[in-house]
This record gives C-alpha cells, structure tokens and sequence, in this order.
C-alpha cells in the first residue's frame, strides 16, 4: 500500500480557488510566477518529495542520528536526499535571488513545504532551521556579515541552528547563563552550555552557523540584558574560507520519541576558552531579534504538525478504501452478505470526515497566513500592511498551538482507523504520531501560545487585529447566506463568532484584574475555542466557493470534490462547533479550582 502525502486537488483548490495566489504576479515583485509557474513549482517539489525525500521516513527513524567523538553521524540516506534538495534551490525558495534563493510568494513556498514537510519533516529541519538562522543575519547583520554568511548558508552548503535552550533556562529564556566577553578586536569570548539544539552537529555539511543567545558581562539581569551572537562551528577567515575550529563542542545527542532522524543536540561553548562570536544586531536587543523571526518559526512548526496530519489522513483514507472487514451495517443480519471496505462502517466514515474537515481547515488557515505576508510584500499602503500584520500576529499562536494540537489529535485518530495495524511499525501511521507530538512543545510550548494569544494579542493596538479579523468573517459570512444550503452554517458560526468575542472580552477584563491567575488557568481553552471558530470559517469560506462552482455547473470531475467541501463545513460546524459553544461557556465561569487547590491537595506522595 502506497505511503501518501498531501492531496494534490486540495492544495490547488486553497492557492488558485481560496486564495486566487496568482493574483500577485501581477506586481513586479512576482511577475514571474503565473499560475502555470506555480504549478510546476509544486509538481517539481511533490515529484522530489515523493522519488527522494519520502524513502528517508522510515530509514531516518529506524537508524537515527550516531554520536561518537562529539561527533554526530546523520542517517545515511538523508545525504543524497539534502544534495538534490539544495541542487534544486529549494532552502530559500522566498529569498533574495542574489543570495541564492528563488525570490517566490510565502504562499507557493509553503504549498512545496507541505510536501517535503509532509515526506520527513525530521530531515527538513536541517535545512528549515538553517533558513531561519540565514534570516537572522539578513535582518541584523552587517555587510561584511551577510557577503561572509548568506549565500553559504541559503544555498545551503552550510547549515544553520539557534541556541537558546539551556538546562536550567528552558521557556524561561532570560534566566540564561551563556556569558559575552568582550575581546580587544570587537569580538566576544563565548562561554556555556546549549542543550535541545535541533541540527546542532551533523555531518552533511562543512561549517554550521549558530546563532546564540548570550549575556554580555555586565549586561542587566533577564531578557533586557539578552544579545544574540553569530558563532560559525569553524571560524569563517575574510576571505570566506574557513578557519580553525571554534570550541563549540557536542558532548551528546536526545534518544527521542520521535523526529529520530534529527540531531537534537547538548553544545559547550568555549570548554577550552576558544570560543568566538560575532555581535548579530545591536547589544541587549537578542530577544527583540528572535521575536522578529517567531511568526515565521511558530508558522513552519504549525506546518510540521500539520503535514503529519494530512499524511496520516490521506493513509488513512486509503487503507479504509483497501481494507475488506465486516459486512455492511444493513446486511448485518444477512449471513451470505460479502464483507465490505472499511470506509463503508459508519464510524470509520465519521473518523475520516472528522480528519478531513481539521485538514482542509488547517491548510487553507496556514497559506492564508502565509497569503497575508505576501499582500505586505507587494502593498504599499502603510495602513494595510499594518491592518495586515496585526491579523498575521493574532493568527500565529492558533497557527502554531491550536494546529499542532489539532494534527496530534488527527494522527492519533489515524491510528484508529488502521485498528491494530495501526499501533505496529508496519505502517506509518504510529511514526507520525510521535514525530508530531514535539510539534506541541518546541518554538514555545502550546501553553505559551495560549498566554500569547490571550496576554498579547487579544489587546494589542488597542483590539484592532481582532476585529479586523473579525471582520473578515463576516465577509465570509455574508457570501454564505447567499447559499440556502449553507444558510444554517452561516446562522451557527455567527453564533459562535459573537460568543468568542463576548468570551474575549470578559477574559481580557479578567486578566488585568485581581483574578488574573484564573484567567491565564482558561488561557489553553480560549485558544482552543478560538481555533475552532476560525477553522469553522475556514471551511465556510471553502464551501461558499464550492457551493459557487456547483451553482455555475462544476465540471463532472470536480462534482464530488466540491460536494465533499459542503459536507465538511457541515459536520465541522454541526458537530464540532456545539462543543465549541460548551467550551466557551466553561470559559465564562472561570472556575478558580486550578488556582485555589494547595499544592498538597494534588495528592502524589
């Protein structure tokens, strides 16, 4: 049985019939890439995701990451897999050409992303994190630093990382304790110790760049005293060749649940005082830095769940379709009745509609995220981009929390329509639930995403992201009660639409109160509910196109597909959003019992 991805009619359906993406070819910035280009480009990286990159799923899990030295040896199929995804340019698909990348939309690069994610996205974080790093040093390096570092690290011949987790500083990153000292030449000693740092030593390429949070000695206490450095694991001579090694040691590697094919890795920094960096950006202002670069790092972990998802449901759907057990619930009493597919069992049909309505939802809401950064691009109204901007932030920790929590969910149920199968190595659908698990916790915790949404985002600029956004769906909503079959889903997430923002309200007057521990105890609640409106406007918006196509008269090969987008807004929003309104009902109590109970009263001893 064939391991499957992401389905191909879907993905064209968000970027050409949801977001109309082609749209900004007509700017100068993407002139070049009309909707055939776009479809070649996502041929090209479905073709490499599938020939190359998705042999490596089982391989890298099985064979892991070998430590020996302080040396880390990769699994040896991802070595041919990372040449061709580098020969084909495909690490800095949005980049700057000049410093080797393809200059193309968010949109596009991320519909290429859900297949390569989707194939092992445990061999994509070596070139993922390096584009986030190759980031950094775009936006704050100097000249000298960028001619030194960019192209080598967006063409990918070297890797990058960031090292920000410590052992006694994990979420709490101003209580770091990786010290700066500053050197006679303007460089700086670095001194301590990195611990979870995903790509942190391997042996695919010559040199790795790691950008490294650090105190400056003297510098103020927590996150205001923070600088991030630049420190390449072999120091980079002016003329770009490389030099002696910089004492950034491995002295170890996480035997993990899943993502067994990254290299999740201890570093010492300067163990023999020999360790040099660079100042990236200006002192004291590393935090400000890596919050600059979050939105793209919580979007691609959101991505990463979210390809495990979809690719537990596409294997999922396909076994159901294969798999012959049972006989038809209304010929159970009829003894000489053959037995049937799986997918013909009522609730393995409410399993897979359940795991198609969270896909469809999840990707529309990810290259809508990623449609929104391209309307900055390429807009040169101040105002806009900033009305933009303010809906990319509010949407971020749904795209990261409420997505990765949702895909865990979905992997989960894919293992159950596989039944017993489904819990052995012989398929994959039990490696995709551990390798996304990690989705929940890495790039901030999905707690952190909640108390984000709820202790930032809620209140930033005075509310104005969140009633642009609201705004939004009311577009949606308008268009949906053109439809009379859509007229009753439209009516359900209005309803639920005014009750988030009556919860959002009194959440937010709750948490600048005295009360505010019980406010953040419902922060992980509000974020689901609010995911859960959004994606129910995600689907909306997807049926009110598909109930349009059928309207004109759809072509016969596309009558189904359409009708499945209808019956997914249907179930989502009939059987889904019910919950949905008890959840915000359980909100608005905000019951103190998780605040109040003693310590003791959790019992344990």
């Amino acid at each position: 049985m064939a391991q499957l991805i992401a389905d191909r009619r879907d993905v064209d359906f968000v970027l050409h019939e949801q977001l109309d993406v082609d749209v900004l070819s007509k700017q100068a910035k993407y002139a070049e890439f009309s909707r055939k280009t776009i479809d070649l480009i996502i041929s090209e990286a479905r073709n490499l995701a599938i020939k190359e990159i998705l042999p490596t799923f089982k391989e890298g899990d099985e064979e892991g990451c070998r430590f020996e030295n302080g040396q880390v040896f990769v699994p040896e199929s991802f070595k041919r897999a990372y040449d061709l995804f580098i020969e084909g340019e495909w690490l800095a698909m949005t980049e700057d050409p000049a410093f080797g990348g393809q200059g193309m939309p968010r949109t596009v690069a991320l519909a290429a992303g859900d297949y390569f994610n989707g194939a092992n996205y445990a061999f994509m974080m070596y070139p993922g994190l390096t584009h986030g790093a190759a980031l950094l040093v775009e936006s704050f390096g100097t000249e000298r630093q960028k001619q030194l570092f960019l192209k080598n690290m967006f063409t990918g011949k070297w890797t990058g990382t960031m090292l920000l987790t410590e052992p006694e500083a994990g979420s709490d990153v101003g209580n770091l304790s990786t010290s700066a000292r500053k050197n006679p030449d303007g460089t700086y000693s670095i001194t301590g110790n990195k611990i979870f740092i995903s790509s942190g030593e391997h042996d695919m390429v010559e040199n790795i760049v790691h950008p490294v949070l650090a105190r400056i000695e003297g510098a103020p206490a927590g996150t205001k005293g923070i600088s991030l450095f630049l420190v390449p694991k072999y120091r980079v001579n002016a003329d770009g060749s490389l030099g002696e090694f910089n004492d950034v040691v491995c002295t170890g590697i996480e035997h993990k649940m899943g993502i067994n094919g990254n290299a999740t890795c201890s570093l010492t920094l300067g163990g023999k005082g020999n360790c040099v960096g660079e100042l990236l950006g200006e002192e004291n202002k590393g935090m400000r830095a890596m919050f600059l670069m979050m939105n793209e790092a919580r979007l691609l972990v959101g991505m990463q769940g979210f390809c495990c998802a979809s690719a537990s449901y596409m294997n999922a759907l396909n076994y159901a379709r294969e798999r012959v057990q049972g006989k038809s619930l209304l010929q159970a009493m009829d003894a000489d009745a053959p037995s049937v597919p799986i997918i013909q069992h009522p609730d393995v049909r409410r399993m897979l509609l359940s795991m198609k309505a969270y896909v469809e939802g999840m990707r529309s809401l990810l290259y809508y995220t990623g449609f929104l950064t391209d309307r900055i691009a390429v807009s040169d109204n101040e105002k806009e981009k900033s009305r933009l901007q303010g809906m990319i932030d509010l949407l971020i920790p749904i795209c990261k929390g409420y997505v990765t929590d949702k895909s865990f969910e979905v992997c989960s149920t894919g293992i159950q329509v596989y039944g017993g199968y489904g819990f052995t190595k012989e398929y994959p659908q039990e490696q995709l639930l551990r390798d996304c698990r990690i989705t929940m916790i890495y790039e901030g915790t999905n707690g952190i995403q909640a108390m984000d949404l709820l202790g930032r985002k809620l209140g930033m600029n005075k509310g104005k992201p969140i009633m642009d956004l609201m705004g939004e769906i009311q577009k949606t909503l308008a268009a949906a009660k053109a439809f009379e079959n859509l007229g009753d889903l439209a009516a359900r997430l209005e309803k639920a639409l005014n009750r988030l923002a009556e919860v959002a309200m009194h959440l937010g007057a709750t948490a600048m109160s005295p009360k505010v521990m019980q406010a953040f105890a419902f922060a992980h609640p509000f974020l689901d509910a609010s995911g859960d409106v959004v994606m129910a406007w995600m689907l909306l918006w997807r049926a009110v196109i598909a109930a349009t196509e059928l309207e004109k008269g759809a072509k016969k090969k596309d009558q189904a597909f359409y009708e499945g987008q209808i019956k997914s807004c249907q179930y989502f929003t009939q059987a889904v959003l019910p919950v949905t309104m008890g959840k915000m009902d359980a909100i608005m109590t905000t019951c103190p019992a998780a605040v109040e109970i003693s310590d003791e009263a959790f019992g344990g001893k």
